[in-house]
């Protein structure tokens, strides 16, 4: 019997996805291009304020077989280069101010 092809891609990098909240309209998990999927340029794209409402944030690696949520650890991560930018755009202040370790 065939088998079908699968749908997990091969990256052979950590994957990470961002759920939106388009209010109205819902939340729903953001569309990557498979080379810009990785931790850098998640930060660039959201710096680059291509998100409108960011939520969560999840990581994973399906060659390592693991996958987990991201979200504080991304906040932190912008908290630390904020210094770096002049303007830092509405969606990701709100994103890093909601996102807090508890």
């Amino acid at each position: 019997m065939p088998r079908s092809p699968s749908i997990v891609p091969h990256v052979d990098h950590d994957t990470y996805l961002v759920l939106n909240d388009f209010g109205k309209f819902g939340r729903a998990w953001c569309e990557a291009d498979e080379k810009d999927s990785d931790r850098a340029s998640l930060l660039r794209r959201l710096l680059e304020d291509q998100y409108s409402h960011p939520v969560r944030i999840v990581a994973f690696n399906t060659a390592e077989g693991w996958s987990r949520d991201v979200t504080v650890d991304i906040a932190d991560e912008l908290r630390r280069r904020f210094v770096e930018y002049d303007h830092v755009p509405s969606s990701v202040q709100e994103f890093v101010e909601t996102a807090v370790r508890r």
